[in-house]
């Protein structure tokens, strides 16, 4: 069990477990969240000498999608704005599959469950 799911042939688990299960998976996505603006804020603040909640503002914005809200001046400041634009994406498609992946399981196990017992 390499992925930490139920096989197909085993019971769906209970409502508790799940709720476990899903539990997990957002203190996983949190923790992704929060080193990447970690990532963010030590970034801007090394290459633009921006203070704490500038420094706080960039990366939260281009964290979620939104953007750089200050002007960068530097070229090391721009070059990392754009290597963390990336890495946000990636934070993000990650973070999602983290949330996503107990519930699609969830309903597709109860498909298979309930299509055996039919057989």
């Amino acid at each position: 069990m390499l992925t930490g799911f139920e096989p197909r042939r085993q019971k769906v688990i209970s409502r508790t477990a799940f709720a476990m299960r899903m539990a997990r998976a957002i203190g996983l996505w949190a923790l992704l969240t929060f080193g990447g603006l970690v990532i963010g804020m030590v970034g801007y603040a090394w290459t633009e000498g921006m203070g704490f909640a500038d420094s706080f503002v960039n990366a939260a914005m281009i964290l979620s999608g939104m953007g750089p809200v200050a002007e960068l001046h530097t070229t090391a400041g721009k070059v990392f704005a754009g290597c963390y634009a990336i890495l946000s994406g990636l934070i993000i498609v990650i973070g999602a599959g983290f949330v996503l992946a107990p519930v699609a399981h969830r309903v597709l196990h109860r498909f298979h469950v309930e299509t055996s017992r039919e057989n």
